[in-house]
């Protein structure tokens, strides 16, 4: 027996009724999205090497493809001290760092503040499991050019009400700011070069558990007197978060290390989010969040949901990252929803495809027939499949009824207009 043919591992194909599905969720998210004032631009699949492997991607610039140069020789294979000496480009690992070059390429043709959208696949060298794939689809915007904590707010409520028209109704904003953490380590004495290593352990809080992170942080050798600090802080504070926060409570919670500045920007977020209609309990403060990514530089957060034991998405303020590119700092804070956790927790109405009708005929009908019934239903803004009659009837309709059809007619020879066709509704399900 022949062997199945399977797409490569990691990635998937999608049949119709799925692309169908996926798409129609894709369409929700870009209309609240461009509603928000965003616009939506198209960057190429591939970057060149060096700017992928920048530094600006953390620990997914290890998981990126590589695209080997044109023209190699068994000597260039020979002579190389590194895999990345034989490649020019390689595939996107997300969409900031192709944002981050796009903005330093057409900064001129922008306006002063941008809002963006992009939306497409991008590529890791995961290692395949349950909701992890090496192809998958990232649903970003961002706002460059505005330092304010105006960028924030339009991030999180323009997500927020993306999460409410695809039903998603339960969901928070866990929300932290890399400036907190440094505080909060200063306060423990950990010196300044070991803030990031630190981070690596204390980002895997929701897996390892505050025990876990200790073990783990004295196993990497971190100073004693720093760990026992962090631990005792950890079990004073550890929790589901704090909600309805006020700079005075705040103050109390967080060590005094931290910048009273930033205490403030957190609550103003807070207060913009209830100005523009979402109840305050939907931004809930952790100060323990981290978010890997070494390129934040300011207030950080992910989606949370109460059912699931994983974040469905997001982001962070990045100022240093664009004047990489430009040599000029450019303020910039971007959020992006995980496509592949939410897709399949989304239960859309099946609006793009009602009214969709099959036309079932008979061996004898014309084409031209077939032809002019399918126009003249087109033209009303009907969808339109023209499907043999097969001799059991009844694997077409499940099938039909899979691709969103509802209504069925049967062509014979006699139908010369759309008004001559008995049409019937197919069963739901």
């Amino acid at each position: 027996m022949a062997s199945p043919v399977n797409p490569p591992r990691g990635m998937r194909d999608f049949l119709p009724v799925d692309k169908a599905r996926r798409e129609r969720v894709l369409a929700v998210i870009r209309s609240v999205f461009s509603a928000h004032g965003f616009d939506e631009i198209e960057t190429p699949v591939m970057e060149d090497s060096s700017r992928l492997h920048a530094g600006l991607g953390g620990d997914n610039e290890k998981l990126a493809y590589g695209v080997l140069k044109r023209g190699l020789t068994a000597e260039d294979f020979a002579t190389a001290t590194d895999a990345l000496d034989l490649t020019d480009l390689g595939l996107r690992f997300d969409l900031t760092v192709p944002l981050t070059r796009f903005y330093a390429t057409h900064r001129a043709e922008l306006p002063k503040v941008f809002r963006s959208i992009q939306i497409g696949s991008v590529w890791r060298a995961e290692r395949p499991q349950q909701g992890r794939y090496r192809q998958f689809i990232q649903c970003d915007i961002d706002v460059v050019g505005e330092p304010s904590t105006l960028a924030e707010l339009e991030l999180i409520t323009a997500t927020l009400s993306t999460l409410e028209a695809l039903g998603l109704i339960g969901c928070t904003i866990r929300i932290n700011d890399r400036r907190i953490l440094s505080g909060l380590l200063d306060s423990i004495f950990l010196p300044r070069d070991q803030h990031e290593a630190a981070l690596i352990t204390i980002d895997k809080l929701d897996k390892l558990g505050p025990n876990g992170v200790i073990a783990e942080l004295r196993d990497r050798k971190f100073d004693e007197v720093a760990v026992t600090l962090l631990d005792v802080y950890l079990a004073g504070h550890i929790g589901e978060g704090m909600v309805n926060f006020s700079a005075e409570q705040l103050s109390t919670y967080l060590p005094v290390e931290v910048d009273r500045f930033v205490i403030d920007e957190i609550v103003a977020l807070a207060d913009g989010i209830e100005a523009a209609g979402f109840a305050s309990s939907r931004l809930k403060f952790d100060p323990f969040l981290v978010r890997g990514m070494g390129y934040y530089t300011g207030t950080i957060f992910e989606i949370e949901h109460p059912d699931l034991p994983y974040s469905l998405g997001g982001g962070g303020r990045y100022d240093g990252m664009i004047g990489r590119f430009l040599g000029a700092d450019v303020p910039a804070a971007g959020f992006s929803i995980g496509f592949e956790r939410i897709v399949d927790l989304v239960r859309l109405r099946d609006d793009e495809s009602a009214g969709g009708v099959a036309l079932v005929y008979d061996s004898d009908v014309t084409s031209a027939t077939l032809m002019r019934l399918k126009a003249e239903l087109i033209a009303s803004g009907r969808r339109v499949r023209l499907e043999r009659a097969p001799r059991n009837l009844k694997p077409l309709l499940a099938q039909l009824t899979a691709s969103g059809f509802t209504e069925i007619a049967t062509v014979s020879i006699g139908a010369a207009t759309v008004a001559d066709l008995r049409m019937r509704k197919l069963a739901a399900g």
